[in-house]
């Protein structure tokens, strides 16, 4: 789901909403949780995940298209853990699973 997606199902689940209402409200809890992890502070969705920072020291990498090596500077990445209720709703359907992966488990 992309962004504009998400802005018309929001539009869609609440008809009272014109577009740009909806637009402004999903802009608007972006922009907040962005916020929230450039000071540093933890966003929690219960039921879906949570969204944190990770401190990524410097480190010496390799470019993949010249296989020569490169300083890669120290920062700051984020990263999402998934909560338990979603990563059971996720396995809970196993034919799903089956074909997302490409392989069916009965071989």
């Amino acid at each position: 789901m992309i962004k504009s997606e998400l802005i018309e199902s929001v539009a869609r689940d609440y008809p009272h909403l014109h577009l740009k209402d909806a637009e402004r409200i999903v802009d608007a809890i972006l922009e907040e949780m962005a916020e929230a992890l450039m000071r540093g502070d933890r966003v929690e969705l219960r039921g879906f995940g949570a969204f944190s920072v990770r401190f990524r020291p410097q480190r010496s990498g390799r470019n993949p298209r010249t296989n020569k090596a490169i300083f890669v500077e120290d920062k700051w990445v984020p990263f999402f853990r998934a909560s338990r209720d979603m990563q059971h709703r996720l396995n809970a359907d196993g034919d799903r699973n089956e074909s997302r992966s490409g392989s069916s488990s009965a071989e």
